[in-house]
């Protein structure tokens, strides 16, 4: 059975515990109590020195979309996941609350108010798992693949990961790779989606299909002009590259390598394409490439470098460990106490601090009723996402992230781009409201 088209109403995309939540609350009248939720992650996955934020405009859009037509309070009905009392309320539902969060492209690190949501209690706790399903995905793949675009230091990277996940999520995928640096996607519908650029050639199977490899090479020159990558690890690596220069002339754009030693692979394809006269082509390698492999490659002559599994999985990390707790009651502020689960009550804001060089040297976290001072190089973190359950304006773009990220990252210590294993890149520093 295939799978059903993504629905226009994003409601039930949600657990049943949320609506048997809002039931009781509605029942017992505490479900209109102003309360405000909080996102953050506690700790940052192992081995990682900072997490980008990213899905913050794909929550907006889910958002608005969070509607109980018809359809969804019929099957609610069938099923009996609530009372003809709740169903009649969750047909008029409509969010009107405010959202503030941290925008996208913007570091993160343990304890950080990732978002913010006010709003009354039956409102807000509606969305926690359609928040979190979001921004855990999201965040983790940038956070991996912005590990990956540092590694590659400046060489572009493909994103080519659709075949290694759910069909959806390799949408949502690439438009986060996108945002953490990658420079293109094979991924029409993102293409479509968000307009993310696109780029593709040709598989192994083309080759195969074609009696000679100088056929499949010819057939592609012919179709795609010399500018094209030709694939020229189907059989022999040495022939490949002597065919496919033969076949484009030394202005052939590029090779790509998919297996093997890739890093000894392109060191010996230089010098062959070099000695034929092709010197400009470019070399791109892919095959189970993650920011490890590709750092490993700095040094050999790469131009770019083609990534699928890793990215799409979050290169070992597939959730960034966020969190979406009740902080705050009718102003009064609220926590768990849970062992290990802890969190801190009350409705919080952040900034980091700098120096005056733009190194960043801590994350601030404080009571928004107890604001401190920002001094010269502070920053503050959260901005203002929806007012009364309306998007603000001039809301940040893609690209707007994509630029946020490259400060941020610029603004670490040294320390903190290192892929080895050790603390956040900065701390994170809670103060409390005076009494």
């Amino acid at each position: 059975m295939a799978f059903p088209e993504t629905p226009g109403s994003t409601a039930l995309l949600t657990d049943h515990y949320e609506l048997t939540m809002l039931a009781s609350a509605l029942s017992d009248g505490t479900g209109d109590r102003p309360c405000v939720f909080e996102v953050f992650a506690r700790r940052l996955p192992d081995g990682r020195r900072y997490g980008v934020v990213a899905g913050t405009g794909r929550v907006l859009d889910a958002i608005a979309d969070f509607r109980f037509t018809d359809a969804e309070i019929a099957q609610l009905s069938a099923t009996s996941v609530v009372d003809d009392q709740t169903l009649s309320w969750l047909a008029d539902y409509e969010f009107t609350g405010d959202v503030e969060g941290y925008p996208e492209g913007e570091l993160y690190f343990p304890g950080s108010p990732i978002l913010t949501v006010r709003a009354s209690f039956v409102e807000a706790v509606v969305l926690e798992t359609l928040i979190l399903s979001i921004l855990n995905h999201d965040s983790a793949i940038a956070s991996a693949a912005a590990r990956m675009s540092a590694a590659a230091h400046g060489r572009p990277i493909i994103e080519m990961g659709s075949r290694r996940t759910h069909e959806y999520a390799a949408v949502a995928a690439a438009r986060a790779a996108y945002l953490a640096g990658f420079a293109t996607t094979s991924n029409l519908e993102a293409g479509r989606r968000y307009g993310i650029p696109t780029r593709g050639t040709v598989a192994h199977a083309f080759m195969l299909l074609h009696d000679s490899e100088e056929d499949a090479f010819r057939a592609q020159v012919e179709k795609m002009g010399t500018d094209t990558t030709l694939l020229v690890d189907t059989y022999d690596i040495t022939a490949g590259i002597e065919t496919a220069v033969r076949v484009a002339g030394p202005e052939l754009g590029a090779i790509r390598i998919d297996s093997g030693d890739v890093g000894v692979l392109a060191r010996k394809a230089r010098e062959q394409l070099d000695a034929l006269g092709a010197k400009d082509t470019r070399i791109v390698v892919s095959g189970d490439l993650d920011e490890h492999a590709i750092a490993a490659l700095r040094a050999e002559p790469v131009d770019a470098y083609g990534v699928g599994t890793s990215v799409v999985t979050g290169s070992g990390a597939p959730t960034a460990g966020m969190v979406y707790k009740l902080v705050e009651v009718d102003g009064r502020p609220v926590a768990k106490r849970s062992e290990n689960k802890a969190s801190r009550g009350g409705q919080k804001g952040a900034l980091r601090r700098h120096k005056a060089t733009g190194t960043a040297i801590e994350e601030v976290v404080f009571p928004t009723a107890a604001p401190p001072e920002p001094g010269a190089h502070d920053r503050i973190l959260q901005i203002p996402l929806l007012k009364a359950g309306q998007p603000v304006e001039n809301l940040p773009t893609l690209d707007d992230a994509r630029r946020r990220l490259r400060r941020g990252l610029v603004s670490l210590p040294w320390e903190g781009l290192k892929l080895s294993h050790g603390e956040p890149a900065i701390p994170t520093v809670f103060l409390e409201e005076k009494k």
